[in-house]
């Protein structure tokens, strides 16, 4: 017996729209990332100074 494609499965599925609590943990994972990744470059900049 053929067990199914992932491929072939993934056609048939059909598409789901995102609820909106999962569009709002979308935008705040992506809100924490950016303010986490400007927290580093700032404590960067306090430790080793402006050096690249």
């Amino acid at each position: 017996m053929d067990e199914p494609k992932l491929a072939e499965e993934l056609k048939k599925m059909q598409a789901e729209p995102l609820l909106p609590i999962e569009k709002k943990l979308i935008v705040g994972s992506v809100v924490l990332g950016l303010v986490l990744i400007a927290v580093l470059v700032w404590v960067r900049s306090l430790l080793f100074g402006n050096a690249v």
